[in-house]
């Protein structure tokens, strides 16, 4: 069996299918399906389609309105409240709305007024959700499922290529992976974890035979002021970034579970290592002084 490479686009992020297969189109065909798969939810999930559905649902929320959702829009939903409750309301895709008062190319903090103004539109409890009606009592709010749907589509991705028959491979979708299975000979797949203070450094390598593994953290987007350092992980409660952890890799059976429970247990800050070693979860993290924990242990960096 060979090795073919599929690089693509998709959710703002640089992607990658690798898979083995006897023949070029043995794998050509699965990669099309499979990379048109995600393009159809990053259609129905983008906020930045004027024509996509969170586009619809978030028009209902700017005027306090309601709307139905269709069935795996109804899952998904359910699985951002479980994500809530699990994180004793952490994890809030009403939460997207602060990045209207969070620029992290201006420079600058934002008012506070404006910040608490935006504040009273986010928070899970104040919508309504009721499959399949979600309704928006307070005008205004708004939904994001980044956190929720790039994960989503590699573990979607990764199911139609185990069905297409491709068992020896990986989905990477910006660094959420999805294992379908060994190299043919059962080597596991070596995968970088990079250092969230030194962009062209590695953590060290992992090694991955199946499941998924997931990593957040103030990677990119931040403020430094003052020599504080401000990331873009925000605190639904606070409206501010949240501050302890500096990156979090979690292996899951799915990239679902491993990138919301390494979203969580970055808004969890100081407790989100105990919170993931009550899980049962293996995970890697790295806290603000450079500290490294957790019961993941990487291979040197090649």
């Amino acid at each position: 069996m060979r090795l073919f490479r599929f690089p693509f686009g998709a959710m703002g992020s640089p992607c990658e299918l690798q898979l083995y297969a006897e023949t070029p189109q043995q794998a050509r065909g699965p990669a099309d399906r499979a990379i048109a798969d995600i393009a159809l939810l990053e259609a129905r999930y983008s906020r930045y389609r004027q024509d996509s559905l969170l586009s619809a649902i978030n028009a209902a929320a700017a005027q306090g309105g309601s709307i139905k959702v269709d069935a795996e829009t109804a899952g998904l939903l359910d699985y951002a409240q479980t994500c809530y409750d699990r994180s004793d309301g952490l994890f809030d895709i009403t939460s997207g709305v602060l990045r209207r008062v969070w620029s992290f190319a201006s420079g600058r903090l934002p008012d506070p007024a404006e910040l608490a103004a935006v504040l009273r539109r986010v928070g899970w409890t104040k919508l309504r959700w009721h499959n399949p009606r979600l309704e928006f009592p307070i005008a205004g709010m708004e939904l994001d499922f980044g956190g929720i749907v790039k994960e989503y589509a590699a573990d979607r991705a990764g199911t139609l290529l185990l069905d297409l028959g491709i068992t020896h491979g990986l989905v990477n979708l910006g660094g959420d992976i999805r294992v379908l299975g060994p190299h043919p000979d059962g080597r596991a797949w070596t995968i970088g974890i990079r250092h969230p203070r030194r962009p062209d450094a590695l953590l060290g390598n992992l090694l991955v035979r199946q499941g998924a593994l997931a990593t957040s953290g103030d990677y990119e987007r931040c403020l430094e002021i003052d020599g504080r350092r401000y990331g873009h992980i925000l605190d639904p409660r606070t409206g501010w970034p949240v501050e302890g952890l500096a990156a979090v890799s979690v292996l899951a059976p799915s990239c679902l579970v491993a990138g919301s429970a390494s979203t969580i247990a970055m808004l969890k800050a100081q407790e989100g290592p105990a919170w993931l070693a009550g899980l049962g979860l293996e995970h890697l993290w790295v806290d603000g002084t450079g500290r490294i924990g957790g019961n993941l242990r990487p291979s040197a960096a090649a």
